[in-house]
């Protein structure tokens, strides 16, 4: 697997096999982080132990999730994307979020710095709107 593909499965398949498998998620994590990963997000720096906490939520809140990866770039040791994470929570709640990511790879393929900027997107509506009725005068 090379290096931009490794980015892509770190990006779609982790966030699933956290938020909805049933491993451990420090093994999960293991498989794509050396144990001194460093992953700051939005300023806040996260270790290993920090985030196996931040899956255990995921797992009891998260109901669907899907990202869309829409850009990557790799050089060497290093790998960005932009990505869109589309998430329904346990309440029904949408979220809706672009990402940016930096990544820097270990010898072994797997992560062992991540910077990511996040920003929250307007969720999709999830009825369209109407077609204009011709009766009202705003179509031609």
């Amino acid at each position: 697997m090379n290096l931009e593909q490794r980015l892509i499965a770190l990006l779609t398949v982790l966030p699933r096999e956290l938020a909805f498998g049933q491993e451990d998620p420090g093994t999960v994590l293991d498989r794509y982080y050396t144990p001194e990963i460093v992953y700051v997000s939005d300023g806040i720096a996260l270790d290993r132990d920090r985030l196996v906490a931040h899956a255990r939520p995921a797992r009891r809140n998260g109901r669907l999730l899907r990202v869309d990866v829409h850009e990557t770039l790799v050089s060497g040791d290093r790998a960005a994307a932009r990505s869109v994470l589309h998430a329904v929570m346990r309440k029904g709640k949408a979220v809706t979020m672009e990402i940016y990511t930096f990544a820097r790879f270990a010898p072994d393929g797997r992560v062992y710095r991540i910077d990511s900027i996040t920003r929250a997107l307007p969720a999709p509506d999830p009825a369209p709107a109407p077609a204009p009725d011709p009766a009202d005068g705003l179509t031609r």
